[in-house]
C-alpha cells in the first residue's frame, strides 16, 4: 500500500471518530438540558419563595420602596404611594431650575440655587427613595454629570483613630461625583459616638462642598429634630443646606398599598379574609406606632415574610403535585397572621 492511500486512510478514520465524539458530546448536552429544564418545573413552594424574596430585594432599597433605575425619574416620583407634600416640593424645586436655565440662555439674571437638602422624618419614609430619584432628575436638568446615588452614614465617615476620618470623608466624596452624596442619621456626626471625630468630618466635608462647588450633591438625612440641631451646629451647614424637605409617617392605606403594590407585582392574590385582615394589621401598627416605626420598610418586611409562610403552609400540605398555579398564588389570612409573629420577635 502506497503512502498516499495509508495518509488518506488515516484522515477518514479521524474524521469518523471525532464525529462520533461530537455525537456523544451533544447527546450528554441535550440530556444535561433536559434535566435542567425538568428541575426548573419541579421548583417546591420554598424555592418559589426564595426566588421571590431574590427578586424583592434586587427592586426594594433601605426604605422598602421599590427601584426602578430605568424609569422616567419624574414619572417614578409621582407613582410614589403617598408623599403628596414632598413630591410637589421637588416637582417645584425641579421646574426653579428649568426656569432659571431658560433665564439664563435668554441673558436675563438668574439667582443662585442651593441644590444640598435635608431631608427629615422617620424611619422607612421614603427619604432614600426620593434621593435617588431626585439624584437623575438632577442629571436630567443638568445639575448633575452622572446622576448616581451614594448612601453613607457615620460609620462610612468617620474613623476609629486620628487621621483616619478625613480620607474617608475624601474617598466617600470622591465617589459621589457627578451625583449625590446621601447621608443618614448624619446628626450622628455630631452626637453619640462618633462626636469625637464628627467635627471633623463635618470641616472636610465642608471643604469639599466648597472646593468641589457644583460637580456634586449632598443630601443628609434623619429625625427631625435632632437634623435641625444638626445644621444649626455650625454656621457653614447652616449656610449651606437651607432647604428642607420633611417626609411625614405613611398612613394605615398607604402601608396597606406599598404591600398590594409587591402582591401585585408578584403574582400573588389574597382572600377576602387575608385582605380584610390586612387592613386591620396596619391599622393597629399605624396606631401603636412610635418613633421607630418601619414605615414603608415595615411593609416590606411584613411581605417578605408573607411569601415564607405561605410556601411552609403549600410544603406542609403534602399536596404539592396536585396544586394549580392558583394553589400557588393564593395568600390567606393564617399566612398573615404568622408572618406577624414573626415580625414581632425581631
Amino acid at each position: 500500500m502506497s503512502n498516499k492511500s495509508i495518509i488518506v486512510g488515516a484522515v477518514i478514520i479521524g474524521a469518523f471518530i471525532g464525529s462520533a465524539l461530537f455525537t456523544i458530546a451533544l447527546g450528554d448536552d441535550d440530556e444535561n438540558k433536559d434535566k435542567d429544564n425538568t428541575e426548573s418545573t419541579q421548583m417546591t413552594p420554598q424555592n418559589r419563595a426564595d426566588s421571590i424574596l431574590n427578586r424583592v430585594a434586587k427592586v426594594s432599597d433601605s426604605d422598602g420602596n421599590t427601584v426602578e433605575e430605568e424609569t422616567n425619574p419624574y414619572d417614578e416620583l409621582n407613582e410614589l404611594v403617598g408623599l403628596d407634600e414632598v413630591k410637589a416640593e421637588v416637582n417645584s424645586l425641579a421646574n426653579l431650575v428649568k426656569v432659571q436655565k431658560a433665564r439664563e440662555k435668554q441673558g436675563l439674571k438668574t439667582s443662585s440655587i442651593s441644590y444640598h437638602l435635608v431631608f427629615t422624618g422617620n424611619p422607612g419614609t421614603g427619604k432614600t427613595t426620593v434621593a435617588r430619584i431626585l439624584a437623575r432628575i438632577y442629571k436630567d436638568l443638568g445639575v448633575l454629570e452622572k446622576g448616581h446615588l451614594v448612601e453613607t452614614d457615620q460609620a462610612g465617615l468617620i474613623g476609629e483613630y486620628v487621621g483616619q476620618t478625613a480620607p474617608k470623608v475624601n474617598h466617600m466624596v470622591d465617589s459621589a461625583m457627578g451625583g449625590v452624596l446621601f447621608i443618614d442619621e448624619a446628626y450622628s456626626l455630631t452626637n453619640g459616638k462618633g462626636s469625637t471625630y464628627g467635627s471633623e468630618a463635618v470641616a472636610t466635608l465642608l471643604k469639599r462642598m466648597e472646593d468641589d462647588r457644583g460637580k456634586f450633591v449632598v443630601i443628609v438625612a434623619g429625625y427631625t429634630d435632632e437634623m435641625k440641631e444638626f445644621v444649626e451646629s455650625n454656621p457653614g451647614l447652616k449656610s449651606r443646606f437651607t432647604r428642607y424637605m420633611y417626609f411625614p409617617d405613611y398612613s394605615a392605606d398607604a402601608l396597606c398599598e406599598i404591600y398590594m403594590i409587591r402582591v401585585r407585582k408578584f403574582g400573588f392574590n389574597l382572600t377576602d379574609e387575608a385582605s380584610a385582615y390586612l387592613k386591620t394589621v396596619f391599622q393597629r401598627a399605624v396606631k401603636t406606632k412610635d418613633r421607630n416605626f418601619g414605615n414603608g420598610r415595615y411593609a416590606r418586611n411584613l411581605f417578605e415574610n408573607t411569601v415564607t409562610c405561605q410556601a411552609d403552609r403549600l410544603a406542609k400540605s403534602g399536596k404539592l403535585a396536585e396544586m394549580s398555579k392558583e394553589d400557588l398564588s393564593v395568600i390567606e389570612k393564617e399566612d398573615i397572621e404568622k408572618a406577624l409573629s414573626m415580625l414581632k420577635t425581631i
